[in-house]
């Protein structure tokens, strides 16, 4: 792991002096990951494909930025999901419904529902079948790893319109599954 991120140092380093062949190298190390990562959001390849594009060029010109607290590959992924999100609000493929009116805290404890007999293939189709903004959420905690305030500030929502829309998303992915 340790000439991993030496690795990734020298090239970053070589990266900041325009060095094409440093770019590529860090592009295709990360491509796959990161394409993944835009289309589960966007759900379309071509857009993910843009979003991809565009995300490391912000990468390449932002890279005095990186500070180094975190690993490259999550710094890159911020800006992925970030793009990603912004794609989806310019073409109008989501909006967020206010959920400040009539919130409701909800407890976010697991029902004893096992879905475990279920193939992961499934649920994500399911996941991806859900409303936009349910899609997104879900994919932010589930399947990238981020916790609520995470989501919070990148979504750009309140605390608790993050926990009901969380809370929301949810229950409509147990019904869906449900369905099954």
């Amino acid at each position: 792991m340790k000439n991993q991120n030496l690795d990734i140092a020298i090239l970053l380093e070589r990266c900041k002096e325009n060095n094409e062949k440093a770019q590529l190298t860090l592009y295709n190390q990360y491509y796959r990951a990161m394409f993944n990562v835009s289309y589960r959001i966007v759900g379309d390849s071509y857009l993910a494909e843009d979003v991809m594009q565009e995300s490391f060029l912000k990468a390449f010109t932002k890279l005095d930025s990186f500070s180094g607290n975190v690993t490259f590959g999550s710094w890159l992924k911020k800006i992925v999901v970030n793009t990603s999100i912004n794609e989806l609000k310019k073409s109008n493929k989501y909006q967020f419904e206010s959920l400040d009116e009539n919130i409701e805290l909800m407890d976010f404890k697991d029902e004893s529902e096992d879905y475990s007999q279920l193939k992961a293939e499934s649920i994500l189709k399911t996941i991806q079948s859900l409303k936009s903004n349910y899609k997104i959420i879900l994919t932010l905690f589930f399947i990238e790893g981020y916790d609520l305030e995470e989501i919070t500030s990148i979504l750009n929502i309140s605390n608790e319109n993050c926990r009901t829309m969380m809370s929301r998303a949810k229950e409509s992915l147990r019904k869906k599954l449900n369905e099954l």
